[in-house]
């Protein structure tokens, strides 16, 4: 079995090992294609290095409109590629709405027609302009399969008139990655200067309106005498105007808020380790509402207990492993009381934990999720025969 996958997320060698543990668990051929380069806010990703464990092989291509996911175009017509590399299965981890959807899509029917997927997070029906629309429904119509990564981006698949085989597929955590450092975690919480009785309240991400920030500093000033330290571990459009929201604080809480900038992806697990909490306060927007909400996930994989908002899919993610408290967007009041339910507390933190580190192993454990994937794709291929 030879299955050629096409993502732009793979030029990080960490979501390369996925497909490391889909060739370990089935003994397929796995061929890599990413972007030779790709541009991010935190600066250009070059595609250098490969994950360890991944025996595959890795096609670098440059693209146009680097960085822009929707938008971007490889530099190939993938004709030479599909034909030499001939394989029985393509996915392409893209929504079905991408440019370089479409352009896989149209080499492989110019070579050969193979069973073919796609990837889909949209969880908002949204009707595209021309051609968008058009490339989206093409690929609808020559697809043999579907990931999408939630029940809410099937029901969308399903009422924009995807009608072929699709598995809910969510977002997997390899345990061997995101899993404590609590030596980690000691060391940096002195190098900090944080004293053993702060609560750590942490966010990571991208600072962006949308991720309900705003709210997480109202919360904090409404937290009494509770010690604690809220740390920002990412960057974005929006820190400027969270450093002006901090001026807003009561002046004895401002030197409690620290923005602490781009962590590499890599640290990602260690950072999620130090924080006694991690909060996810995203707010819908007309056109956005929380797609999964990883941070979630990851975060109790490596023993932290969640706050999240209600958007999207970020109460079904918490309900699902009872790893932490759900509070209803925007409210401020909510997000207070539930900092103060765990901040006070460590029996509090320490059973949601417990309860979200099992739910994780059970429910996104990347080994399992690996198989469903190849099974998935196996039986497409059957369907096709």
């Amino acid at each position: 079995m030879k299955l050629l996958v096409i993502s732009h997320a793979c030029i990080l060698p960490i979501h390369q090992s996925f497909y490391a543990d889909v060739m370990d668990q089935t003994g397929w051929s796995v061929t890599l294609v990413t972007p030779s380069r790709w541009s991010t806010q935190y600066g250009a990703l070059d595609a250098s290095r490969r994950w360890p464990e991944f025996s595959g092989k890795i096609v670098r291509i440059n693209t146009m409109l680097t960085g822009d996911i929707p938008k971007h175009l490889y530099k190939s017509l993938f004709r030479n590629i599909l034909v030499e590399e001939n394989p029985d299965a393509i996915y392409v981890h893209h929504e079905p709405y991408g440019f370089a959807t479409a352009q896989i899509y149209l080499a492989n029917r110019l070579t050969g027609n193979r069973p073919i997927g796609f990837y889909a997070a949209q969880n908002i029906e949204k009707k595209y302009p021309l051609p968008i629309r058009l490339i989206e429904q093409s690929v609808f119509r020559n697809s043999n399969f579907a990931f999408p990564v939630t029940q809410s981006a099937l029901d969308v698949l399903r009422s924009k008139g995807y009608t072929k085989a699709a598995q809910v597929l969510p977002l997997s955590l390899d345990e061997n990655i995101y899993h404590p450092d609590p030596g980690w975690a000691q060391q940096k919480r002195q190098d900090l200067g944080f004293s053993a009785d702060r609560v750590l309240i942490g966010y990571m991400g991208r600072l962006v309106e949308e991720k309900g920030l705003g709210t997480l500093l109202s919360a904090l000033s409404q937290l009494g005498d509770m010690p604690w330290e809220l740390l920002f571990v990412g960057s974005g459009p929006y820190e400027q105007d969270l450093r002006q929201q901090v001026k807003l604080l009561p002046a004895d809480k401002q030197d409690h808020v620290h923005f602490l900038g781009y962590a590499p992806h890599e640290e990602a697990p260690k950072w999620l380790g130090l924080f006694d909490i991690l909060v996810l306060p995203s707010r819908t927007q007309p056109n956005w509402k929380e797609q999964f909400g990883r941070v979630l996930v990851e975060a109790m994989a490596c023993d932290t207990p969640v706050i999240g908002s209600n958007s999207g899919e970020i109460p079904n993610i918490i309900s699902l492993t009872k790893g932490g408290i759900v509070f209803p967007e925007g409210d401020r009041n909510a997000l207070a009381a539930a900092l103060d339910q765990l901040g006070r507390s460590r029996e509090n933190r320490s059973a949601f934990s417990a309860k979200g580190r099992e739910s994780v192993a059970r429910y996104y454990d990347q080994r399992q999720l690996a198989m469903t994937f190849a099974s998935t794709i196996e039986g497409a291929l059957s369907e096709t025969l």
